[in-house]
This record gives structure tokens, C-alpha cells and sequence, in this order.
């Protein structure tokens, strides 16, 4: 007869999100490193979304804090990684991210690219593309930290146009300039630095970095994979897959150089946790978080069904299947919320989340209006509820 599996009910789950995701005000981080490192990774696809995942997680700091870590300190580094999605990690994990996941986005933008060129017919090829790459690391180590638009007047080949699609109904002329940048960054040559404007911006500029040291292949994953079920477990090998974009095959070996362990959920099925993380999470005290839009929290399983209730997912989901900024209590999403442009952050239950929520929201609002201060935050990927509460 075999063992009884460890029962972990949907209250545990919620338990560990408080602690382990640093949301609950006692379990808050002292640094932005170890708010990343709390959720393996902030996503950065929205630039705004790294600041206020911090600043959700911090026990202190202000925006000047965020930025301290990634431009001053870089210690914390964007990568364009999981599901070929750009993420910020921590400069200590980003060798590992980018041996497991970045380096085959690599060479597939450099396949991609390379078929353009040739596919264009003006005679453009491998050749060209590393002279072209090198006239841009050599511009960026004359002019500093610098632009797209900036290094494309400084670098004659980065204004060549090319067809793509030629005699196809999508055919269309572009410029490479984009594209090699976003090469140069997958390689790790280069990386973002302060945007122009504010931290909401996405208009970075850029400086010529090192590579990351190698790293095997097979290790990388294990220690995403042991970082990520620490933080998600339980969980399941669907849920890392989803997270990952890695196959099925890679997902199986990097979950079996870990050694996780099975318990077992309130709906009957079984899901994994770290080696020996079978043990109940005691209870936080009862918190209140409002998060943005791509939060990895509202990110990191395939199924959410443990602290999403099905009938809210139309309002706070895009038609892609991007979460917008959501209103959290005790571990589970009730609401949402959004930034209208006086700057009033206004938020609405799904529900009734019980006594107590509403003034902890409330106060937790008030907290983030304050920290946000002059900056005005519109989601790249806006929700229907989102829209709504800004009309």
C-alpha cells in the first residue's frame, strides 16, 4: 500500500503566496534583488510593471531604488527569456536564464534574421550582419549609453531597409536596425539602460556589456526549475512548461534533477513542491495588495483556479490572456484596479472578499498612489476592467 500523500489545502496555497511572494507586510523585502528573487523573476515586457512589482514587495524605497538596481548597481538585469518574453532577474540567476532559455532565443533571432537578409536579395549575409554588429558595439563604446534612433544615425548599416515577404500580401519594407539591436541584447552584447523620460518608459538606451559566463544547459534548468517551484509549488510539470516555454522533455529532466516532492490538492489531483516542502506555511497576518498588470504572481501557473475565481477572468485578462492590474486579499484576486490621469488610483471588488478588505485595500492604495507620486501608469495590455474604471 502506498504512502498518504501530504494534503495541501487551497488556504496553504494562498498562506505561501503572502510569504513567499513577500506581499504580506511582515514577509516585504529589504532589497529590489530579493523582491525579484521572491518570484524568480519581475516581468518587464511593460517597463512600469518591474517598478511597481517591487514596490509592491518592498518594505521601503521609492522608484530611485528600482533604478539603482538596474542601472547603477545592475543587479538587477533585463533578459529576454520565458516564453521569449523579457524578464528582469537578478544578476546572480541571469547566467543560468540565459544558458537555459536565452541563448536558443538567440540563435533562433539570428536564423530569423539571417533568412530575411538573404531572402531580401541585395547581397546581405553573415558577413554583413557581424560588421554590422560590430560597427554598433563600437559606436556604444564611443557614445556611451545610447539610443536605437541614436546608434541608427551613428551606424550607416543599421539604416539599411530590407523586403520581407517579397511578392507575398504581407510584404513589406523594413529597417534592420531594430532588428539587430534585439539581436545584440538576445546575445547578451549589450544591454538596456535608463529610458528617456521616466521609468515608464520603454525607450531604453543602450550599453555594450559581457556576455553571461556559460553555464550547462541541463543545470540552468534544474536551478530555474528549483527557484520556481520554491516560489509556485505546488504546482504542476504543465504550470512549468506554460511558465517556461521549455519543452515537455527539458521540463521532465530539469523537475527530475530537482527531486521535488507530490502532494496532494483539495480537488483530489496531485502537484509538486521543493524536496521536503511538504509542511504547513503558517499564516501571515491578513494583507492587502494591489499588483500591476503582468505581475508574476497572477503569472506563474498554467492554472490559476486557486486564486482566481473563473468568473472573473474576462474582466481582468486581456483577449491574449495577459493579466491587468488586480486587487489581492489573503491570497486570492477580488478585484481590480487602475490610475486615472489626475493620478487617483480607483479600484472595484469582484465579490465580497470578506471583513476587513476593504479598508486594508483602501490603505494599500493610498500606498501606492504615494509611491507612484507624479508618474501616470496606462497598462501596454489594457483589460476590460481596467478601461473601465479610467472612463
Amino acid at each position: 500500500m502506498s504512502p498518504r500523500l501530504p494534503l495541501v489545502t487551497t488556504a496553504e496555497r494562498r498562506h505561501r503566496l503572502g510569504r513567499r511572494h513577500r506581499l504580506a507586510p511582515s514577509a516585504r523585502a529589504a532589497t529590489v534583488v530579493e523582491a525579484a528573487d521572491s518570484v524568480v523573476a519581475l516581468h518587464a515586457t511593460d517597463a512600469a510593471t518591474v517598478f511597481l512589482s517591487a514596490r509592491a514587495r518592498l518594505t521601503a524605497g521609492g522608484p530611485a531604488a528600482v533604478e539603482q538596481a538596474l542601472y547603477e548597481d545592475v543587479s538587477l538585469v533585463r533578459l529576454l527569456s520565458m516564453r521569449n518574453t523579457l524578464f528582469a532577474f537578478s544578476a546572480e540567476l541571469a547566467p543560468y536564464v540565459d544558458s537555459s532559455t536565452a541563448r536558443a532565443i538567440a540563435v533562433k533571432e539570428r536564423r530569423s534574421l539571417l533568412k530575411h537578409l538573404d531572402e531580401d536579395g541585395q547581397g546581405l549575409d553573415a558577413r554583413w550582419l557581424a560588421e554590422a554588429e560590430t560597427a554598433a558595439l563600437d559606436a556604444l563604446d564611443a557614445l556611451g549609453p545610447t539610443t536605437g534612433s541614436q546608434l541608427s544615425a551613428a551606424v550607416p548599416a543599421l539604416r539599411q531597409k530590407i523586403t520581407v515577404g517579397r511578392g507575398k500580401k504581407y510584404e513589406t519594407q523594413t529597417g534592420v536596425a531594430t532588428r539587430v539591436i534585439r539581436l545584440l541584447a538576445a546575445d547578451g552584447r549589450i544591454r538596456r539602460d535608463r529610458p528617456r523620460g521616466s521609468w515608464t518608459s520603454s525607450q531604453y538606451r543602450w550599453v555594450h556589456t559581457e556576455p553571461w559566463p556559460p553555464v550547462p544547459a541541463a543545470e540552468a534548468r534544474a536551478e530555474i526549475a528549483g527557484r520556481w517551484l520554491h516560489a509556485y509549488g505546488p504546482a504542476t510539470e504543465a504550470d512549468l512548461k506554460w511558465w517556461t516555454g521549455w519543452t515537455l522533455t527539458d521540463v521532465r529532466k530539469a523537475l527530475a534533477a530537482v527531486g521535488p516532492d507530490q502532494v496532494l490538492l483539495e480537488d483530489g489531483s496531485t502537484a509538486l513542491v521543493s524536496p521536503g516542502d511538504t509542511g504547513p506555511e503558517p499564516a501571515p497576518e491578513p494583507w492587502a495588495a494591489l499588483l500591476p498588470a503582468l505581475d508574476p504572481t497572477g503569472m506563474g501557473w498554467a492554472d490559476r483556479g486557486f486564486h482566481l475565481d473563473p468568473a472573473h477572468k474576462a474582466a481582468l485578462f486581456d483577449y491574449a490572456g495577459n493579466i491587468g492590474p488586480t486587487v489581492w486579499w489573503n491570497g486570492e484576486i477580488v478585484g481590480g484596479w487602475a490610475q486615472r490621469s489626475d493620478g487617483e488610483v480607483v479600484w472595484r471588488l469582484l465579490g465580497s472578499p470578506g471583513r476587513g478588505a476593504g479598508q486594508a485595500i483602501a490603505a494599500e492604495a493610498a500606498r501606492l498612489a504615494s509611491w507612484v507620486g507624479d508618474a501616470r501608469i496606462t497598462p501596454r495590455f489594457r483589460t476590460p476592467l481596467e478601461r473601465e474604471l479610467v472612463a
